[in-house]
């Protein structure tokens, strides 16, 4: 019972490493209102994948609600320890601070392995009731993980989409 409680009060985060940058602003802005308004509904847990663009965003996001969100929680969901190998000095400052702010850090694997990234995100939608997404192609991980969520029963919001809240 506490964990199917847990999951309805928990919402994940997937979408594209690529943001467009004219669309950077409005996508934040959706992003920000959907989060409030999942807040609203009792979301208080909100787990992002620790990727680049759009996980990034997400975490920054709820970082900076959580302030005036009482019990708003980041739980970073990993897909190992060395997911930043291959990144830009920068990228790893940011992920580095993101993860300094992250209420829960989970790892889904010690090493990368070829099916790491796929775990981490149904890990993520696994413990989650709702997942809120930028998805604008039907390929590659997002895709995966959306489709997924729409079979374990996730309610799913795409923010790239005109969405009702």
């Amino acid at each position: 019972m506490e964990i199917a409680k847990k999951r309805m009060q928990t919402c994940c985060f997937t979408g594209h490493r690529e943001l467009p940058p004219e669309e950077q602003a409005e996508i934040a802005s959706r992003l920000e209102c959907v989060i409030s308004a999942q807040y609203q509904k009792g979301i208080r847990y909100y787990g992002a994948g620790g990727a680049l663009g759009f996980d990034a965003l997400a975490a920054r996001t709820v970082i900076r609600l959580r302030e005036n969100c009482p019990g708003m929680k980041l739980i970073l969901v990993l897909p190992c320890l060395t997911q930043t190998r291959g990144w830009r000095s920068e990228d790893i400052a940011e992920y580095e601070r993101i993860k300094a702010q992250a209420d829960k850090v989970v790892y889904t694997a010690q090493q990368y392995t070829p099916g790491c990234m796929h775990r981490r995100n149904r890990h993520l939608v696994d413990n989650s009731g709702v997942c809120v997404c930028y998805l604008t192609k039907n390929s590659g991980g997002t895709a995966y993980t959306v489709n997924y969520a729409k079979k374990q029963g996730v309610n799913v919001f795409n923010i790239a989409e005109n969405i009702k809240l």
